[in-house]
């Protein structure tokens, strides 16, 4: 009975086009990466996973690389989206409570899709590291436009020479705070772990 369904859910995946397929075969990718690694997304792990024969995948991508740069850039561009909204321009004399603000909003937006955050951030496979670095690049970037005018404001000594060293810190916080909430055994929810971290870089910052 069992093989019986499966050949009809086969049968079904093949009246359905390239193009309405692609999304679920990326999909599935995503899945195996995350909990495998990359190394273990094949053709037909994706079929197996998915219930379909090779020649559905196949139909899709015409072999494993295009694949896996199909799945990494539909999952780069989900990381950029998440850091642009979660470092919008906000204002220059920031508090407390915009410190937990960024970090509430970036752990709601790595609970909302988790498997795309173990893929690209911080993972050491070479095939998705330059995601990691670019992601991290553009991190560093908004933040260091964010804190500029912010430690101006708050009357920084040497402002302009410890604006690096901080922003270090909130960017390196970020990642300890995604790294913590993914963590197998981790118990934090986003809005308790995004206050505590919050709040722990604001005083860091303030106390420069």
């Amino acid at each position: 009975m069992g093989s019986e369904s499966a050949v009809r859910r086969r049968e079904r995946a093949a009246h359905l086009g390239p193009e309405r397929r692609r999304p679920q075969v990326l999909d599935a990718a995503l899945a195996i990466a995350a909990r495998d690694g990359i190394a273990a997304v094949t053709m037909g792990a994706i079929a197996e996973h998915m219930s379909v024969t090779r020649p559905v995948v196949y139909a899709c991508f015409p072999d494993r690389v295009q694949l896996i740069d199909a799945l990494i850039e539909r999952e780069e561009a989900f990381l950029v989206s998440g850091v642009l909204d979660v470092l919008p321009a906000r204002a220059t004399d920031a508090d407390e409570a915009v410190f937990v603000q960024g970090f509430r909003a970036l752990l709601h937006k790595v609970a909302s899709r988790p498997a795309a955050w173990r893929l690209l951030y911080g993972n050491p496979d070479p095939a998705v590291a330059g995601s990691f670095g670019r992601g991290r690049d553009l991190a560093v970037t908004r933040c260091t436009a964010l804190l500029r005018p912010t430690l101006q404001a708050w009357g920084v000594e040497d402002a302009e020479r410890k604006l690096p060293a901080l922003v270090e810190l909130w960017v390196s916080a970020g990642e300890g705070a995604v790294r913590t909430l993914l963590a197998d055994s981790s118990d934090w929810k986003p809005d308790e772990l995004g206050a505590f971290v919050g709040a722990a870089v604001y005083r860091a910052m303030r106390a420069a």
